[in-house]
């Protein structure tokens, strides 16, 4: 079933094309990854697909009946609405209930009849299994508290929040700008399994290539305003671009010689175009426009010279810091030694962007030192682009720091020269700073802090707002660079290739250090759960795919799943019945109500297992 269809659609910004007539059809199921290069339109057009933007020409159609929830990559509201007014809408009467029973539960001072006739509309309109998702969503995904207000929130804690609200809603279609940026690596983990496991159906820009291969059906790219679809993962993706490329250097090679040949036939002819033969004079036009085609591809290129290293370069010595009663570091030492290439992750709001500052000295710890060696030359990429002056034009930015810069092999380029191989153009060097888009202002920014030649490297966040082309460009420059590199990334796929030990932030100002990449990390950590977690009995292996058979020990648990759903059943009756005659306290009936939502939840987790067992026993 076709859910979406965009018809010969143009959009054009100050008399330049971003694409033409391009097509695209979208049917239930498919996920799709669109990606290209900063600038070529692919929020635009994002935009145009949800009626956000109007097209130039052609049309969008929508299904009818088919509901659409998209995620911005900067969603807006007003500062004064709650976070609760977002995620549950009046429109839907259980999402209305249970956003009572949720203010309730967050209340305890509230009273006894209040929250009994939550729990009767509760009951009434079979909410759990809603509010069980609720819970779910927000736990996952780090939704602060449910009363704050817009205004008390940053932007990353706003995304979160509006990315809740369309997973909560259960769109038909799900149009995604950048998901996974402001999530860190636990949520962005259980999004990906949420996406991949579950029947929707999405568009969707990332950078994040792990999300990518993990999530998506088939990449969509949007290059010289045509779109070229892949089926297959981003590997195939880089095989058939190249193909691509390649094919399109001959063809357009081709074009040119031919042109040379047709032009002078053009030229050789009367003015009077009538003696002509009119398919060559319509097939010059069409030569004139492939040969016209402009096949060299812009390529950031990173070459900066390092500062001498010496042999101390970072020495932190029993440091600790708190803010009140949350601790951010607790008696962290460590000794940083040359070519050092360290990875830093935990959860958001746990103090990684808070370390930072201290390991550079912007704050100050509580008790231990900081001490950097002699030679240690800190470049530090932070969140912000506060360092940049938005009054100044692009290329004084740059010459305020130097007119000339000095590469790694020795030799020098101007500023101007330097700024067009770091993709802005000349024109574009006298833009005011304000008026850069997110991408732009973060490339001039990484631009300032590399050409001051830094020998310690720390990077807070630095795959936001760069597309893919611009990552790999920067990871082919850290892995050469010589001195020591310090990394937080929600960008699994790039950490991975970049660091070999990791600070992990485990909460309480507790920071465990680990010998290995990201994903060495998460199989150790899957493993310790694993073994942690308490005994269960384990069906036997199924040897025969094609027709999978139950095992004895199977049957016996099929037999005592609908035993144990019954008991479980009668003991949710029985609470119910409780809450509904019971006039006990209000802080009673939360208890009641808790009690509630976990026998619902093992009522659901035993119910799958009986419908899988269910399945074999009917294939024997």
């Amino acid at each position: 079933m076709n859910y979406l269809s965009a018809e010969s659609i143009s959009k054009s910004f100050h008399d330049k094309w971003l694409f033409k007539d391009i097509s695209l059809g979208i049917s239930q199921g498919e996920k799709f990854a669109l990606v290209g290069n900063n600038g070529v339109g692919k929020s635009t057009l994002l935009k145009i697909l949800t009626g956000e933007l109007p097209t130039d020409s052609g049309k969008v159609s929508v299904r009818e009946g088919i509901t659409m929830g998209f995620l911005t990559q900067e969603p807006r509201v007003d500062d004064s609405v709650t976070v609760k007014d977002v995620l549950f809408s009046d429109s839907n009467e259980i999402a209305k209930v249970v956003k009572e029973y949720e203010d309730c539960l967050q209340h305890p001072d509230v009273s006894a009849e209040r929250m009994q006739a939550a729990l009767e509309k509760m009951e009434e309109l079979n909410a759990w299994d809603y509010e069980a998702k609720v819970h779910e969503i927000i736990g996952k995904l780090g939704v602060p508290d449910l009363d704050k207000t817009f205004g008390q929130l940053s932007g990353g804690q706003r995304k979160r929040i509006f990315l809740a609200q369309m997973l909560l809603t259960e769109p038909d279609l799900i149009i995604m700008d950048e998901p996974t940026n402001h999530l860190d690596l636990t949520a962005i983990e259980w999004l990906e399994n949420y996406l991949a496991g579950q029947q929707v159906t999405l568009i969707m820009v990332t950078h994040d290539r792990y999300f990518l291969d993990n999530v998506a059906t088939e990449i969509i790219e949007i290059d010289r305003g045509q779109l070229f679809r892949y089926k297959g993962n981003y590997a195939y993706f880089l095989e058939k671009k190249n193909e691509r490329e390649e094919m399109l250097k001959v063809e357009v090679s081709k074009a040119r010689q031919l042109l040379k040949k047709e032009l002078e036939w053009m030229r050789k002819q009367p003015r009077a175009r009538g003696t002509k033969a009119k398919y060559r004079v319509e097939a010059f036009y069409d030569i004139q426009e492939k040969a016209s085609q402009d096949i060299k591809k812009d390529r950031l290129e990173l070459d900066f010279k390092a500062s001498r290293q010496g042999g101390k370069i970072l020495e932190v010595d029993h440091v600790s810091k708190s803010y009140g009663s949350l601790k951010i570091v607790d008696d962290f030492s460590y000794v940083f030694k040359k070519h050092d290439r360290i990875g830093v992750v935990g959860k958001n709001g746990v103090g990684k962007s808070t370390f930072l500052d201290i390991l550079t000295g912007k704050i100050k710890p509580d008790t231990g030192e900081v001490i950097p060696g002699v030679t240690t030359k800190y470049g530090y990429f932070t969140q912000e682009t506060i360092t940049l002056n938005p009054a100044n034009r692009v290329v004084e930015e740059v010459k305020a720091i130097a007119e000339f810069i000095v590469l790694a092999d020795g030799s020098q380029i101007s500023a101007s020269k330097f700024l067009e191989t770091f993709l802005f153009t000349p024109d574009k060097q006298y833009n005011y700073i304000d008026k850069l888009s997110g991408g732009e202002k973060k490339r001039l920014q990484l631009l300032k802090l590399l050409i001051t030649n830094p020998n310690f490297l720390i990077l807070d966040e630095p795959t936001n707002d760069f597309d893919i082309d611009t990552l790999n460009v920067l990871e082919d420059f850290l892995e050469k660079f010589g001195g020591c590199l310090l990394l937080v990334s929600h960008d699994r796929y790039f950490m991975d290739h970049l660091v070999d030990q990791l600070f992990v932030f485990e909460g309480d100002g507790k920071i465990r250090l680990f010998n290995g990449n990201y994903s060495d990390y998460r199989n150790w950590a899957d493993g310790q759960e694993q073994e942690s977690a308490p005994a269960v009995q384990e069906a036997e292996p199924i040897k025969n795919a094609s027709k999978p058979a139950i095992s004895y020990k199977e049957k016996q648990e099929y037999g005592r799943l609908q035993e144990d759903i019954a008991l479980l059943e009668r003991k949710r009756e029985e609470l119910t019945e409780r809450m509904n005659t019971s006039s006990a306290d209000s802080a009673l009936l939360i208890e009641t109500a808790k009690e509630i939502e976990q026998v619902t939840a093992q009522i659901d987790v035993k119910t799958n297992r009986w419908f899988e067992l269910s399945a074999l026993m009917e294939s024997e």
